[in-house]
């Protein structure tokens, strides 16, 4: 089992930058890719980006160039730098781990970005 915690999220002002992390713990030597998911209100939720070390990173279009995914050094820790938010960067943000073949779900935090 893998257990994710996720922090970070807050109100900001558009153009403004937020780091996101994502403590993972458990049986965490055996997730095979992490990554952030966003839900907006109303919508279905959405992957931002993905990380693995067979793959390297991945990003939707919507964030790319503005939003960095990164691991730390243990790698039982996923990060997400946010810089120029935008309003529809709002949503409740979602850490997931693949590991055992399932996948893993934080409870989420909340980003706000007013205008």
């Amino acid at each position: 089992q893998v257990q994710l915690v996720e922090s970070g999220g807050d109100l900001v002002q558009a153009g403004g930058s937020l780091r996101l992390s994502c403590a993972a713990s458990g049986i965490t030597f055996r997730i095979k890719a992490m990554g952030w998911y966003r839900q907006a209100p109303g919508a279905q939720r959405e992957l931002v980006a993905t990380i693995s070390d067979s793959s390297g990173a991945n990003y939707a279009d919507s964030v790319k160039g503005r939003f960095t995914i990164s691991r730390g050094n243990t790698k039982n820790t996923l990060y997400l730098q946010m810089s120029s938010l935008k309003p529809e960067d709002t949503a409740v943000y979602y850490c997931n781990a693949v590991a055992f073949e399932k996948d893993y779900w934080g409870l989420g935090t909340l980003v706000t970005v007013s205008s």
